[in-house]
């Protein structure tokens, strides 16, 4: 891990000043289904998301329309088992493995393209596998997906331009299936934004009905719940948002530092969920400043 990060960078990232929201959690049992839903409903908790959502599929469009890239290289045999792959001139160059979020059930890897453009910029590779949704895909399913989309990226990845170390990022859900990735042998450092390291509450919320999340997929799948990995994982996740999310990142920040894990703890100033994503799509963005120390 290159270690030439500032040192107003260092303090922010380990949470000077911060105030710590209440954890909705610690009084699940009194909230009704409505307020347990709202817990977890990124969408209603930041008034533009439609318009900041809209704004990020365009962008996307446009970067994936404007690049010579090497889309949709299936690395399985179901329909959303596909990677989108920007390599570098230079195949050695570091790659940023980027996976979407949507609570599991939603979203697409097309419409996160734009998150290439920051590491881009700097000489790196990025790739975007893409993965099966719920219903039609247990968690456990989509876990065991991603991992088969490193390992075709390992072997495969090298005839396509992209040979460099890999840094394995994923926001919302796709830090979750990061932070579950992170001992593959491929990847050298993790990137969570925004990340649900805790599952049971879900189970307690409409997003269930997609999930049906099982004791088994809790335990397991849960990263605050399983031994840390001695990898560098870095926790971003911005000031404005949910709670739940906040304590999440903290939390599991905390369990790694307990043993020693190493990674930052990020909280990104005045950014709720949708807009975090600026800060790793600009050249000059927080994220990606991060990401490039990191390798």
């Amino acid at each position: 891990m290159n270690s030439a990060i500032s040192e107003a960078d260092a303090e922010q990232a380990r949470g000077v000043g911060e105030i710590e929201p209440a954890d909705p959690r610690r009084k699940w049992v009194t909230l009704n289904d409505a307020q347990r839903s709202a817990a977890y409903d990124n969408n209603a908790a930041v008034s533009d998301s439609s318009a900041l959502i809209q704004e990020r599929n365009a962008a996307s469009a446009r970067f994936r329309a404007a690049q010579t890239a090497k889309l949709g290289l299936a690395y399985g045999p179901l329909e959303r088992n596909r990677w989108d792959l920007f390599p570098a001139e230079t195949p050695s160059a570091p790659c940023l493995v980027f996976i979407h979020g949507g609570y599991w059930q939603r979203n697409s890897r097309e419409d996160f393209s734009m998150v290439a453009e920051g590491v881009l910029s700097h000489g790196w590779s990025a790739a975007l596998p893409g993965y099966s949704l719920a219903p039609q895909a247990s968690l456990k399913d989509i876990v065991a997906e991603i991992r088969a989309a490193l390992d075709w990226l390992q072997k495969e990845g090298p005839n396509h331009g992209v040979a460099g170390p890999i840094l394995l990022s994923g926001w919302s859900a796709g830090a979750q299936l990061a932070a579950l990735a992170l001992p593959h042998p491929a990847v050298v450092a993790g990137l969570g934004l925004s990340g649900v390291y805790e599952l049971e509450p879900l189970r307690d919320t409409g997003l269930n009905a997609a999930l049906r999340l099982t004791d088994e997929e809790i335990q397991a799948l849960s990263p605050l719940r399983l031994p840390p990995v001695q990898k560098p994982f870095h926790i971003a996740y911005g000031t404005e948002e949910l709670p739940a999310l906040i304590h999440d990142a903290r939390n599991l920040h905390a369990r790694r530092a307990a043993t020693h894990a190493p990674g930052y703890l990020i909280p990104i100033s005045h950014k709720n969920h949708f807009n975090i994503l600026d800060e790793l799509r600009s050249a000059r963005g927080e994220l990606t400043r991060l990401a490039l120390n990191i390798l």
